[in-house]
């Protein structure tokens, strides 16, 4: 989606569609707001935002879990790793729904930091 700051979207639809737009960042939980405004431009793009972290969150579970199986048959170190791992991983993706969630509620439309460039949804 192109950089556009949030003053470009009209007032009026950031007003009545942020009360539902948050729940683009949690989880699948950005089909609500995608069926309800399917027509705001503010909300499809908190809904493109979501499905980036939705997607990010299942890609990085996935390659925990494979992580985890390998460095589990290191004694000590290896948990260790896989637990520093998990933990930068669920901090980083925090950040970025309470971001994403921060944005929404005050009316703004600024993509999230490494994958807010990403379109998928328009």
């Amino acid at each position: 989606m192109e950089n556009r700051p949030y003053t470009q979207y009209d007032p009026r639809d950031i007003q009545e569609t942020k009360s539902v737009a948050w729940l683009s960042y949690l989880g699948v939980f950005f089909l609500i707001p995608m069926f309800v405004y399917k027509n705001s431009p503010y909300t499809r793009f908190h809904v493109n935002q979501g499905i980036v972290l939705c997607i990010l969150e299942v890609a990085g579970a996935i390659a925990l879990a494979i992580l985890r199986a390998v460095l589990m048959w290191i004694p000590v170190i290896g948990w260790i790793l896989i637990g520093l791992v998990s933990f930068v991983f669920g901090v980083a993706v925090l950040v970025l729904t309470i971001m994403g969630i921060v944005n929404t509620v005050t009316g703004k439309a600024v993509p999230l930091p490494v994958i807010g460039q990403i379109t998928i949804y328009r």
